[in-house]
């Protein structure tokens, strides 16, 4: 018998369980995988550790508060590195953009590059994203899971909201309202993805996320990405934390409307108080809820997956080494989300992302190697699901325009892969989606599921598929959410 079962250990199920931890509640982890951290995962590869999920850090001040939860803090556990420049955006005109950790010096580039001009419409719409996460980020982010409900009862206060964060336009709109520069246009686009939403389509307010990298910063993680989760995780020892890996819940336990733990895949079961389900949310309401428990969800459009790689990359210095970030823009970027979100296939001409490791993030890679990831954007699984040609044409497209650019050398081999179809099979329910549901309209934020499951006493949801999202910074948060609704639940708010 615990306080709380956390069915998952990701971003928001380390930190929910810290912050439960740090209340005095006993709390048990049942990890499905071999090792803790979900999508912050990690493969070895003759030897050398890589990571295989984000690969860019934001808000980081979120993982300090959680690590002060357990008496540590983000300065005593990790370094982050600012590397210049950040971000290098290549153009099909041949056009190559820098972007750095601070806007200052971003602006700068932006100016030598593209012009004064450029450079002024471009600090202009960083104020406009600026302002947009200033009114949305305490009441979409921080605060409670949001309704159209809770904004009417909010009154005028909340309902003037809704022109600061502009939620009327869409994200192409207004940049195309406000950015004459074609390719400022598209860096700004991108920020989309980061969503795995359409720009075309997902309202101006998600301009935030261009506010929160271009101007609050980017950083990487010394050592590798997972660094964080091996931080979180010692957190969570030090405050008595179980933790059990290869674990798989297959089902959870209700009585009289009330969660009462859990059932695993080798017959055991959980007692417990609370259970805070840290999977996708159609995993945990459609498949591990009970059928009569089970509420009543409408069909929610899945954001993007992506198809992504690791290469065992000769090592380059000098004016050749690589950047931390690269993006590889196609001949035309709209495309991609045409591609993705209208006609439901991979991208024909995809863009392209490399982190690498060594750069970014101090990986320290092989002999004369350097671990560089790649990243294309990808629909979602069809319910039918997809062919392994779907995943060779793509993964063909994407090395064949690395190699077109000059991004991949004779030799560097592609030694890691995990495709939409894999992801999908990896996290149950997810169909390969990487950040929950798509926010393609105005009001996607108020559909988000919220951190309490409504109908089910006990049941609390902590992931990039609740509230407030996806991302690495709002899965920690989704999980603190989920534990302070847990804790007032008992009266100890």
């Amino acid at each position: 018998m615990t306080d709380v079962l956390v069915v998952g250990s990701g971003m928001g199920g380390l930190s929910a369980a810290i912050a439960l931890a740090a209340r005095g509640l006993s709390v048990q982890i049942l990890e499905a995988g071999p090792r803790p951290g979900g999508k912050m995962g990690i493969a070895v590869i003759d030897g050398v550790e890589v990571d295989t999920g984000p690969s860019v850090l934001t808000l980081p001040d979120t993982l300090d508060r959680t690590l002060r939860l357990a008496g540590s803090s983000l300065a005593d556990e990790l370094t982050l590195p600012e590397p210049e420049p950040g971000f290098r955006y290549l153009y099909p005109d041949g056009v190559a953009l820098d972007v750095h950790s601070r806007p200052e010096r971003t602006l700068q580039s932006v100016e030598q590059t593209l012009g004064r001009v450029a450079a002024d419409e471009f600090a202009a719409f960083l104020a406009y994203a600026g302002r947009i996460w200033d009114a949305a980020a305490p009441h979409f982010v921080h605060g409670h899971a949001p309704s159209v409900g809770s904004l009417v009862r909010g009154g005028l206060g909340s309902l003037a909201l809704l022109p600061r964060i502009d939620p009327l336009h869409t994200m192409w709109g207004a940049i195309r309202a406000r950015v004459r520069d074609p390719h400022l246009r598209w860096l700004l686009a991108r920020y989309a993805t980061y969503n795995g939403s359409d720009v075309r389509r997902a309202p101006a307010t998600l301009h935030c996320i261009a506010h929160v990298e271009l101007s609050l910063g980017g950083f990487g993680v010394e050592g590798g990405m997972y660094e964080i989760v091996r931080a979180l995780v010692r957190a969570a020892e030090r405050l008595g934390v179980r933790m059990e890996c290869g674990a798989r819940v297959d089902g959870l336990i209700v009585r009289d409307g009330r969660v009462r733990g859990a059932r695993t895949a080798d017959g055991r079961e959980w007692s417990a108080d609370a259970v805070v389900g840290n999977a996708d949310a159609a995993h945990v309401l459609g498949d591990l809820l009970p059928p009569p428990s089970r509420p009543r969800r409408g069909a929610v459009p899945p954001s993007t997956s992506g198809w992504t790689g690791i290469l065992r990359a000769r090592r380059r210095s000098g004016v050749d080494a690589r950047v931390a970030h690269t993006v590889l823009f196609p001949r035309e970027y709209l495309e991609e989300f045409a591609d993705m979100f209208d006609r439901g296939r991979p991208p024909i001409d995809p863009t392209v992302y490399l982190c690498a490791q060594e750069a970014c993030h101090g990986r320290a890679g092989w002999t004369e190697e350097e671990p560089v990831f790649v990243m294309a954007n990808a629909p979602a699984e069809p319910p039918g699901g997809s062919s392994a040609a779907t995943w060779d044409t793509l993964r063909a497209t994407v090395l064949r325009r690395l190699d077109a650019a000059g991004l991949r050398a004779e030799g560097d081999d592609l030694v890691w892969e995990r495709t939409p179809t894999a992801l999908a099979a990896q996290f149950a329910g997810s169909r390969g989606a990487i950040y929950g549901a798509a926010s393609n309209s105005a009001l996607a934020a108020f559909r988000r599921p919220a951190n309490r499951v409504p109908g089910v006493r006990g049941l609390y949801l902590a992931s990039g598929s609740a509230h407030p999202g996806g991302g690495v910074p709002l899965c920690v948060l989704s999980g603190h959410a989920a534990a302070a609704a847990l804790l007032a639940d008992r009266g100890r708010g």
